[in-house]
């Protein structure tokens, strides 16, 4: 099985600013600890948010924007290393004042109104992220695949 091992190096636990985009907020906090490898959890409300996903005929992202206050029910992601940078991976779920329920892959442009967040960095070998060719998406290497 082709696994790698890490444990945890530093976390990080603190709120982000009323009227900070969340994801931008994340990124640069990752890339100015240089965070090279992590996991991320964050929870709380956004004023507007901008979420895609990935069209996988056509191999490209759709933006969908929401222009309403909603609770992030569920924020997680991953740091990795692109072209050799912190590279933030973060998806989000979120509910609307009807209990409706949105999400996908966050984007920037997505602005807080409160939110709690944890910043795990690993220590072990960093991943990388390519081109993968069958999905057009970048990935982690080939060799970080899980297989029996």
């Amino acid at each position: 099985m082709a696994s790698r091992t890490y444990t945890t190096k530093r976390t990080f636990i603190g709120r982000l600013s009323n009227g900070s985009d969340l994801y931008e907020s994340i990124a640069k906090f990752c890339q100015y600890e240089d965070i090279q490898i992590g996991r991320i959890t964050a929870i709380g409300a956004v004023k507007n948010a901008a979420v895609a996903y990935y069209d996988q005929r056509r191999k490209k992202y759709g933006t969908v924007k929401f222009k309403k206050e909603m609770e992030i029910l569920s924020c997680l992601g991953n740091v990795s290393l692109k072209e050799g940078k912190p590279f933030v991976h973060v998806h989000i779920a979120l509910a609307d004042d009807k209990g409706k329920v949105f999400g996908g892959h966050l984007m920037p442009g997505t602005t807080v109104f409160a939110c709690e967040l944890f910043i795990e960095e690993l220590e072990g070998k960093p991943l990388d992220r390519n081109l993968d060719e069958k999905s057009g998406l970048t990935l982690w290497a080939a060799d970080s695949v899980l297989a029996p």
